[in-house]
């Protein structure tokens, strides 16, 4: 197997090994690799495929970090054609969310995921997707 050398804040390396002991891992590099394959595997959903989908796509930063807020508002214009909606508010006392709301393929809305979770500074990246046509037959006229 090949070793890898990746740097991390020591707050994350310390929830990995907590995390690691809590759940019965041999170690670090187990608890990385599972992260890592369920990672790669988030957008290979063969039933989303090749269908119109919607995506909800939260994110949490901290509100001093104009940095985020200025990366998420370039990825709202650079991708103006997915983003339906874009709703930013104040959480707490010293955080912001942004929630985009997103219309397009599963390789548009994996890219765009991709650019918000490789955002420094993110606190929290969630999202849902899910097919608009399994919509139809709900709405009536």
């Amino acid at each position: 197997m090949t070793v890898v050398s990746v740097s991390m804040p020591e707050e994350l390396l310390s929830r990995i090994d907590s995390f690691a002991e809590d759940h019965g891992y041999t170690g670090r590099s187990e608890v990385v690799r599972e992260a890592a394959r369920n990672l790669l595997g988030e957008f290979e959903d063969k039933r989303l495929e090749d269908r119109e989908l919607m995506a909800v796509v939260t994110v949490i930063f901290d509100f001093e970090t104009t940095a985020v807020e200025e990366r998420m508002m370039r990825l709202r214009h650079e991708y103006e054609g997915l983003v339906k909606s874009n709703f930013h508010n104040h959480v707490g006392n010293h955080y912001c969310m942004e929630l985009f709301i997103l219309e397009g393929t599963l390789q548009d809305i994996s890219t765009f995921v991709g650019k918000i979770r490789a955002t420094r500074d993110t606190l929290s990246v969630d999202y849902s997707v899910m097919p608009i046509d399994q919509f139809t037959g709900f709405v009536s006229d």
